[in-house]
């Protein structure tokens, strides 16, 4: 087996600043890890402010010359991306894998959806329009012109290293707007790769700068206190996400938000059980459970509970743990120790709550960060599980009764993410569709990501949307002219 990282050149590891692969200012480097081996795979540069500051520089001596390029020619540049991401799919999958720990197939499909982000936004690169049209009361015109709103500040995740940046760094691109793109540090190798990749297409200098850095905190609030910067956004956990968006209020600074999650996956007695089966083996165990939009608590009405949960953990325990470049594996590793070590703790909290452990429920001896699959039923209503992002392979399994007992469970959180509903009844489906406060709901489907489709919650999980066409509109700004015109 090739090393991945072989892709990635030596000179590809630094930062990607204006029309230049460059060093931390102040020399510094840090560690990338394999999670399933817990070795070190790679260094990466280690910037700070100044170096931070250096991107911002790039990102707004770019802006007016990549404003004033061609739609159709920033559409082109965008296609030329999702191409060279597709030719070189198996490369970054490998990327992908060794640094993430997800599963190659896992890693597969995230080449695909982040691919194709490029492709759905160089589609809408050339259908940005403003309007014309008379005044109600006549005697002038009303013209609206869409204008990028300027250098745009991207903080993205460990979980989904590439599909994560390009659901933000192609809407940026077809409105017109710079980026300055702050990876996760447990997996920068991704997104450098892909920064690589857009300077072999073409994209301009400064146009897409990528900054990796393990100081965090410190880089990206520089860049939120420059008035230069002019966009944030960030997906993350809800409680960065509030620091953030406190940080963005300095400088009144347009954001998007991709917060925390809780999501409710609803059984209803009338749904097809194969389909609810294979729906929430996907909804929970897409990416090893790590996503925002994994089923967090699994609500099964009482007449179908005993079978539903017989057939649910006989296939959560076929599922083959191990590292994700192995052929086979359907779970690979967790991110970090303190990933599996909070998994630990919450099934240790439930199990003395008065759960019970199906399947899983023990972390194994060895080397890297794993968990097995899990599946916890009569999990009572003050389990910490309920109340937090699980992030990894567990499934609290919880009965109900009615409609309105498992809309209010469901509905019982800070959150409002994304929610699952299975059942045959149209009127039903209809009524949880109206009933739960999520900006998203799979309806007989564990699967609702899309890049043709908004993205995004409410409550604290978030604010705005991405993908589809209102993914453009987070990145342009309005001016509203009122021309004479008796």
């Amino acid at each position: 087996m090739s090393d991945p990282t072989d892709v990635l050149a030596p000179e590809h590891r630094r930062l990607r600043i204006g029309d230049a692969w460059r060093d931390a200012a102040s020399g510094a480097t840090f560690a990338v890890e394999d999670p399933a081996t817990g070795k070190t795979i790679a260094e990466v540069a280690d910037a700070d402010v100044v170096d931070g500051l250096a991107a911002l520089d790039a990102a707004s001596k770019a802006m007016a010359g990549w404003a004033a390029t061609p739609p159709r020619k920033r559409s082109e540049l965008l296609t030329a991306t999702y191409r060279a991401l597709t030719e070189r799919s198996e490369e970054v999958a490998r990327l992908i894998t060794l640094e993430m720990g997800k599963p190659l197939a896992e890693a597969r499909a995230e080449v695909a959806y982040g691919a194709e982000f490029f492709r759905w936004f160089a589609e809408e690169a050339v259908r940005v329009e403003g309007r014309y049209s008379t005044a109600p009361l006549g005697g002038y015109r009303i013209l609206t012109v869409p204008k990028p709103v300027g250098p745009c500040v991207f903080v993205t995740p460990w979980n989904f290293p590439l599909a994560m940046g390009a659901r933000k760094i192609a809407p940026a691109l077809a409105a017109g707007c710079t980026t300055i793109t702050k990876p996760a540090g447990q997996t920068p190798l991704t997104m450098l790769f892909l920064a690589r990749i857009m300077e072999q297409v073409g994209v301009p200098p400064g146009v897409v700068n990528v900054v990796t850095t393990k100081r965090s905190g410190d880089v990206v609030s520089a860049l939120l206190a420059d008035g230069r910067t002019r966009k944030l956004s960030f997906t993350g956990s809800t409680e960065v996400g509030r620091v953030l968006l406190r940080q963005a209020a300095d400088n009144v600074l347009r954001t998007s938000m991709e917060l925390g999650g809780n999501a409710a996956l609803i059984v209803c007695a009338d749904a097809d059980l194969d389909v609810a089966i294979d729906g929430a083996m996907v909804a929970k165990m897409r990416n090893i459970g790590e996503s925002c939009i994994a089923a967090n608590r699994i609500y099964v009405e009482e007449s179908v509970r005993e079978e539903f949960t017989a057939r649910f953990a006989e296939r959560m325990g076929a599922l083959s743990v191990g590292h994700g470049l192995d052929d086979g594996v359907d779970v690979g590793a967790l991110i970090d120790e303190p990933s599996v070590a909070k998994i630990d703790e919450l099934v240790a909290d439930a199990v003395e709550r008065g759960a019970r452990v199906l399947v899983g429920g023990e972390r194994p001896d060895g080397p890297g960060h794993f968990y097995p699959p899990t599946v916890l039923v009569d999990v009572p209503d003050d389990a910490r599980m309920l109340a937090t992002e699980i992030f990894g392979p567990v499934a609290p399994i919880i009965s109900f009764t009615s409609d309105d007992e498992v809309l209010t469970k469901a509905n019982d959180t800070e959150y409002g993410l994304v929610g699952y509903v299975f059942t045959s009844d149209l009127q039903r489906a209809l009524r949880f569709a109206e009933g739960l406060d999520t900006g998203m709901l799979g309806i007989n489907r564990g699967l609702i990501s899309d890049p043709s489709a908004p993205f995004g919650g409410v409550k604290q999980s978030g604010i705005g949307k991405e993908g589809s066409h209102e993914g453009i509109l987070e990145y342009l700004d309005l001016t509203y002219a009122a021309i004479d015109l008796p």
